[in-house]
């Protein structure tokens, strides 16, 4: 087995062995569409096996696995929307790490973008504990859900275009789904806040045009209905951008606390 098996005990798995799979792009939708609770669309979003090479690189990683954790079990399985049900904060990244979110089963876990990003979280309120290293290990977010736009580990962290498209339906859906009292979207990245866009649109969000670029402390409000909402763009603690300095616990501080502000206005 190069995944763990649904319902088999992994911590937070949302899936039973009778959950519904989705094989192809057109499933995916159906499936979404018709998902009846956030619980159910978690559960189903966890199992999807829609995009073949996507699939099949997950769960290479995860037989393969890296040195440092070979001793280790990999989910190796799509990464689902996590956090508070009826979240104020929304935080969108690309997609999951290899032997981060495809390791641990959580998103933004196991990897040192997490660990920049959930102290930053700790630090702002949003999280109750400083680290995140794996499902079940305590940590829980505060007013705040994460999700990505792509839930597979893609090989070189770049999904292809129709492997971003066939997974459109899940972010849409949980979007729409967790609306109700919604204030703010953390975009984590400039690819972030491109798959954002259209997800934020179909789940009936009215957005200006044209769509504004992206930069770190952008912000662009958004109203769904009567609510006002905001969507702050924020910088990828990757690697590359905190190694660099082009991202600092300052500036990834900066934004949430002004998501902090933006909540309780």
């Amino acid at each position: 087995m190069t995944f763990v098996p649904p319902g088999s005990g992994w911590p937070d798995d949302p899936a039973r062995p009778d959950t519904p799979v989705a094989h192809d792009p057109a499933q995916v939708a159906e499936l979404a569409a018709a998902s009846p609770a956030l619980a159910e669309l978690t559960a189903r979003q966890s199992v999807c096996r829609a995009c073949p090479r996507l699939v099949a690189w997950r769960e290479e990683v995860a037989t393969v696995k890296r040195r440092a954790f070979a001793q280790e079990t990999y989910w190796g399985r799509p990464i689902a929307g996590w956090g508070d049900d009826k979240p104020q904060v929304l935080i969108v990244g690309l997609a999951p790490a290899a032997h981060g979110g495809n390791r641990t089963g959580r998103i933004f876990t196991g990897d040192r973008s997490g660990d920049w990003l959930f102290a930053s979280l700790y630090r702002t309120g949003f999280a109750v504990q400083e680290t995140g290293v794996h499902a079940g290990d305590g940590q829980r977010l505060v007013g705040a859900r994460m999700a990505a736009a792509v839930r597979c580990a893609p090989p070189d962290n770049k999904p292809a275009p129709e492997e971003r498209a066939a997974c459109f339906p899940w972010l849409a859906r949980e979007i729409a789904m967790v609306a109700d009292g919604l204030r703010v979207v953390v975009a984590l990245g400039g690819f972030a806040w491109q798959a954002v866009w259209p997800a934020l649109r179909e789940a009936g969000y009215v957005l200006p045009r044209p769509r504004p670029a992206f930069g770190h402390g952008a912000e662009v409000e958004i109203t769904r209905g009567e609510s006002p909402a905001h969507l702050l763009g924020c910088y990828h603690p990757s690697q590359q951008n905190t190694f660099t300095g082009r991202v600092t616990a300052e500036m990834l501080d900066d934004v949430f606390t002004r998501a902090n502000m933006i909540r309780e206005m």
